[in-house]
Parts: C-alpha cells; structure tokens; sequence
C-alpha cells in the first residue's frame, strides 16, 4: 500500500545528528502515528514518506528548514523561574519546559537568577542537518472523523 493524504501512517524511527550519533529513537515502544497530507509531521519527513511503501525501510537527510527551522539568534526571551518546568535548581545550558499559549515548549537556559531566567526558545536541534532512518510499519485510510479533527486518532496519535 503506498502512501497518500488522507491515510493514517505508523512508523519507527532513530535520529541522527551531523556526526551519526543517535539524538533519539522510538524502537522498542510505540510507533509514531500521524495523519498524513494534514501538516501534522515535519514537512521533510512527510514528504519523504509520501508515495512509499509499508514495510519500507529508508533514510533521509533532511536540512533544518524542512525539520526544526533555522536558529533565530534573537530568540531569547526573560520568564520567571517559577515557570520553568522540570528541575529545582537551573544552570546555563539545561533545558526547561515551559508553558505557552501554544502549548508546552522546551527551551534552553541561558542565564539564570535568583527570580528572572533568560532561555533561548529555539528548538535544541534547530538550524541542524538531522538525519532519519524511518520504518514503514503500517497504514490505513483515515476515518471521516481523523480527517475532520485534522490527525490521527488511537495508538500513537491523538488520545481523546
């Protein structure tokens, strides 16, 4: 079965970065759902699995612009450390969670008092050449309801 809109896409994948190390992967839990043709996948990675096959094993080098987006240099921004999620105690360079009005977004500590911290809301792998090694375990054509929510519904996709 080759894959188009409108079908709901499970996968696997490992991330590589520059160098070949592996950044993250999913294998040995559950794959990644998604419904394809609704912007709901990094542009790079849809169009790369687009037209191909289940059972289909790949990789694909993506440039930043068709992944995370390119660095903005002037993406820094003050908060409150009493928003910053995930640790007590902040030091430059770890990275935080914080609450946005669209939704979570990790950013990374840049300089951090005693109530103001000073992050850096590019994505940690923006600006970066990724590369993807991607299996093609399953697809389905979506539900009228999947394709009005606009994604993927079940195991992997959006739980309502």
């Amino acid at each position: 079965m080759s894959i188009n809109d409108d079908m709901v896409v499970q996968f696997n994948y490992t991330l590589r970065d520059e160098k070949g190390d592996v950044l993250e992967t999913n294998e040995g839990h559950d794959p990644i759902a998604y419904l394809h043709g609704h912007d709901n996948m990094m542009p790079g990675v849809e169009k790369s699995i687009a037209g191909k096959e289940v059972g289909e094993k790949f990789t694909v080098t993506l440039p930043a612009a068709e992944t995370y987006g390119e660095r903005n240099e002037d993406a820094e921004q003050r908060v409150s450390v009493k928003h910053l999620q995930g640790a007590k105690v902040w030091k430059p360079g770890m990275r935080a969670l914080i609450n946005t009005d669209q939704g979570q977004r990790q950013v990374t500590v840049v300089k951090v008092g005693k109530f103001m911290a000073t992050v850096d809301v590019n994505h940690p792998l923006a600006g970066r050449e990724l590369t993807f090694d991607i299996e093609l375990l399953n697809a389905r054509e979506a539900t009228a309801e999947e394709i009005a929510h606009g994604h993927a519904h079940g195991k992997g996709g959006h739980q309502h």
